[in-house]
């Protein structure tokens, strides 16, 4: 099969071609059709230090073609949309293999590189809101505070907040990020490059916000988070702190800090990791109803080192809204 990899410990992208694996247990081997590209690629990419062929890639749609012996949930043909699992070869390949319990059927509405552009942020979102800062519907009415809000996660996350019937505060800086961001179901937007206590003081917010989302940076806006959350309200960030920080605030409001790191029951298996199944079954029956809208913004093809070499380079500089997916291969 084709695959675009990284040889021991380099960071170029090569094209190859390699066996194709065999599912076993709970796999499902799945044919790629298209590939959704994030920062936490670009990061392993840097971060490839190992003596064995890598594959990036955690963010897919594709064709069920095989399956292992202990596999219920799904059939051969069925399309799925799954964001993967770090401790395996990734995406960019052909053919990869997927646990069933990762996975979901591709919503029915959403095309392809629609579908591909989702998972990854949809579950790290979902995680973020209802796992780690405890979101229900007793707190509908609530406020929450969403930094960086035209990014993959900040799309979807103001998409899913929203449902769940909070007040969105967002971040954005540009007019086309500031607008981006109302289209998905911000109430509010507001400046990450300036002091978010004052422009959240000015809409009315004197006492803060219940709920922070931090999806940029997490050091840059510590003392800022610390201020604008509510005594007793919560903070999650999916960006880790490059250096230590002050918690005496947080301990003065009896506020919560978390982190979401949506490989986290994958990686470490779990016992409740099928979680991910029924996240990606309920979001595409969200999808399915018009409730939830792909974030995908822009599409490259095909899928081949260069490409892929491409997709890095947007992403790196910082400017990419929404997500971004890489489709079919030649």
């Amino acid at each position: 099969m084709k695959i675009v990899g990284l040889e021991k410990s380099s960071s170029d992208f090569i094209d190859m071609e390699i066996a194709q694996p065999v599912p076993e247990k709970h796999d499902l081997l799945v044919k790629i059709t298209a590939i959704s590209i994030n920062p936490v690629d670009t990061k392993m990419r840097v971060a490839n230090n190992t003596d064995n062929l890598k594959i990036l890639g955690w963010d897919a749609v594709g064709e069920v073609v095989d399956i292992g012996a202990n596999v219920t949930l799904f059939e051969r043909g069925q399309e799925v949309y799954f964001a993967g699992d770090v401790t395996r070869p990734g995406t960019y390949a052909e053919f990869t293999l997927i646990d069933e319990r990762l996975a979901g059927i591709k919503p029915n509405t959403l095309k392809q590189e629609e579908a591909a552009a989702m998972p990854l942020t949809t579950i790290t979102a979902w995680e973020a809101l209802f796992d780690r800062l405890e979101i229900t519907t007793k707190d509908k009415g609530k406020t929450i505070l969403i930094i960086n809000g035209a990014g993959g996660v900040g799309s979807i996350a103001t998409q899913l907040a929203a449902n769940a019937g909070l007040n969105v505060i967002a971040t954005a800086s540009r007019t086309e990020t500031i607008n981006w961001t109302k289209r998905f179901g911000a109430n509010d937007v507001i400046n990450h490059r300036e002091n978010l206590t004052k422009q959240l003081k000015e809409l009315g917010f004197i006492q803060g916000v219940d709920f922070i989302l931090c999806l940029h940076n997490t050091n840059a806006h510590w003392d800022d988070m610390q201020e604008a959350i509510r005594p007793q309200g919560k903070i999650c960030s999916i960006v880790e702190l490059a250096e230590p920080v002050k918690m005496s605030l947080l301990k003065d409001k009896s506020a919560t800090f978390s982190y979401e790191f949506m490989f986290t029951r994958s990686k470490y298996d779990t016992e409740d990791k099928i979680k991910q199944h029924e996240i990606l079954t309920n979001a595409a029956q969200l999808f399915d109803k018009g409730i939830l809208k792909s974030t995908l913004n822009k599409v490259l093809s095909p899928i081949n080192a260069a490409t892929i070499e491409e997709a890095h380079e947007i992403i790196l500089s910082g400017q990419m809204i929404g997500k971004l997916v890489v489709k079919g291969f030649e």
